[in-house]
C-alpha cells in the first residue's frame, strides 16, 4: 500500500497527528516568547494567539483520533452483523436441524422456538 493510500483510507488519524504537533508546536513558541518578557502586558498576546490555539488544536487532534477509533469499531460490529445475518440465513435455507426435530419428537419446545398455541 502506498502513502497516498494509507492517507485516503486514515485521513482522521493522519488529520490527527497534523493537528497535535503543531498544538504542541504552538504551545512551546508561545512558552519561549512568553518567557523572554517580564511584563505580563506583553504577555497576554502571546497567550492569546499561541497558548489557545495551541490547545485549541490539541483538542481537535483527540477528537479526530476518538472518531477514528469510533468509526473502526462501527466498521468491525457492522461486519459482525453482516456475518450473523448470513449465518441465519444459510440457517434458514438449510431448513430445520436435526436437534430441533429430535426436540419436536420428544414434545420439547427448542431453545428460542415460539411456543405451540395449543400448551
Amino acid at each position: 500500500m502506498d502513502l497516498v493510500e494509507v492517507l485516503r483510507a486514515q485521513w482522521d488519524r493522519c488529520s490527527a497527528v497534523v493537528a497535535t504537533i503543531a498544538g504542541a508546536v504552538l504551545l512551546i513558541v508561545g512558552w519561549y516568547h512568553v518567557a523572554d518578557t517580564g511584563f505580563v502586558a506583553k504577555q497576554m498576546p502571546y497567550l492569546i494567539s499561541e497558548g489557545l490555539g495551541g490547545v485549541f488544536l490539541l483538542g481537535v487532534g483527540g477528537m479526530l483520533w476518538l472518531s477514528a477509533d469510533l468509526r473502526d469499531q462501527w466498521r468491525e460490529l457492522r461486519g459482525m452483523r453482516r456475518w450473523l445475518e448470513s449465518a441465519a440465513s444459510d440457517r434458514d435455507e438449510r431448513g430445520t436441524s436435526e436437534e430441533h426435530k429430535r426436540a419436536k419428537s420428544a414434545g420439547d419446545e427448542p431453545i428460542g422456538a415460539t411456543p405451540s398455541a395449543g400448551r
